[in-house]
């Protein structure tokens, strides 16, 4: 079994390309490379107004893909999340269904509509908001079996939301900027 990286065996070869010497891949690791979610998305927060300590974060990727989740600083993970549920009223966010380039089928959803309850260890509930307008692709079915993952960056996203195009930039605007967001925090 090998234990170490002394235990492999590899012996760096010299190549060309088209007569251009092809960089060697053994020194190009970077120890401290971004995330996936630093490189690729723009953090947005939405605080809820007389509930502070309820914000949630909005994950906004070029292509208009919105990871809803709750932000770090959320009250449910400090009592402890204990389960969450995609059955809000009449409906059941896991029963969505989407099909094609454009999503078609999938639920519309005002940027109040309740995505999930999350249930806490002291039974307190709270809803997850869309914070998005547009239609919802997917739920994360994931976090109903593991609610700890909900912690996790990237991951632990409630749902996927898709805004129209013309509805972005007012949803940028709406929205608190990772910045404006830490220093609300401070005050």
């Amino acid at each position: 079994m090998l234990t170490s990286l002394e235990d492999y065996w590899y012996e760096e070869e010299s190549q060309e390309i088209r007569g251009v010497k092809v960089p060697s891949i053994v020194n190009d690791f970077i120890e401290n490379q971004p995330s996936i979610v630093e490189r690729f998305y723009t953090k947005l927060y939405n605080v809820p107004a007389n509930k502070s300590d309820e914000p949630q974060q909005i994950l906004f990727h070029s292509n208009r893909i919105c990871l809803v989740g709750l932000a770090k600083e959320h009250v449910a993970f400090k009592k402890g999340i204990r389960s969450v549920s995609f059955e809000v009223g009449k409906f059941d966010r896991s029963e969505n269904k989407v099909s094609g380039r454009k999503k078609s089928g999938g639920m519309i959803l005002q940027a109040d509509s309740t995505l999930a309850l999350v249930t806490c260890v002291d039974d307190s509930v709270y809803k997850v908001r869309s914070c998005v307008q547009g239609k919802l692709v997917e739920v994360n079915d994931r976090i109903v079996d593991k609610p700890d993952m909900m912690g996790l960056s990237g991951e632990g996203y409630v749902a996927i939301v898709m805004p129209k195009p013309e509805h972005c930039d007012a949803l940028k605007e709406r929205l608190l900027s990772e910045e404006a967001y830490h220093k609300m925090r401070e005050n």
